[in-house]
């Protein structure tokens, strides 16, 4: 009887903890895609929103972060004091003020080296104290060629063509001039041959005559 007391409170207990996990979760979270891909030379869109437990202080202080590379990377931006990483000047917005707990960052001019994984960090002031949590998976970004790489390599693969074609109107154009310089040599060459037959059988015509 103890038995089967015992296996019916840690069944409960197993229960339990299943159904409090996924709150758990929905409580302290930074939600971001997992992952995202970009046009080079176009813009993305990186969604977010965070969700805490604690009781906000008077002046929370919220502030906003991003890293890149890996979860232990280097800071590329803070809201508060604002800070850019040179890489990213002139391409980031941010437009969030607290205590909103959802925005959108947009990195503009996308370029190759910003192929990566970014995570979201954020931090404020409860009335424990100073308290951050950041996305653990954060978000693979991955960037392709843009349609303008194709529309230059088909204007260079054009003008190759129109180039070669041109070359050989010319090559023609050459061979056309030898062919009627030649002939014309043929037709001088001839008449200066033909020339003194025709005046000695003149000559002898008359003089029989």
């Amino acid at each position: 009887m103890a038995w089967i007391l015992l296996l019916l409170l840690s069944a409960a207990c197993l229960q339990a903890g299943h159904s409090v996990g996924p709150n758990r979760e929905r409580l302290l979270n930074v939600i971001q895609p997992i992952n995202l891909s970009g046009v080079e030379g176009g813009s993305i869109e990186i969604p977010f929103s965070f969700y805490f437990p604690w009781e906000l202080a008077e002046d929370p202080d919220m502030r906003i972060l991003w890293r890149w590379k890996d979860f232990h990377g280097e800071f590329i931006y803070n809201s508060t004091p604002l800070f850019i990483h040179e890489h990213f000047k002139n391409r980031f917005t941010l437009n969030w003020t607290q205590p909103q707990t959802s925005r959108v960052l947009r990195i503009l001019d996308l370029k190759k080296k910003d192929q990566t994984k970014y995570f979201c960090q954020f931090q404020l002031n409860s009335k424990r104290g100073m308290e951050s949590l950041q996305s653990i998976v954060g978000t693979q970004l991955t960037i392709t060629h843009g349609i303008r790489t194709t529309m230059q390599s088909s204007f260079i693969v054009t003008s190759a063509v129109t180039t070669s074609g041109l070359e050989d109107t010319g090559g023609l154009r050459k061979i056309s001039l030898v062919n009627l310089g030649a002939t014309i040599g043929v037709v001088v060459a001839t008449a200066v041959l033909i020339t003194p037959v025709c005046v000695l059988m003149v000559f002898l015509w008359r003089k029989q005559r």
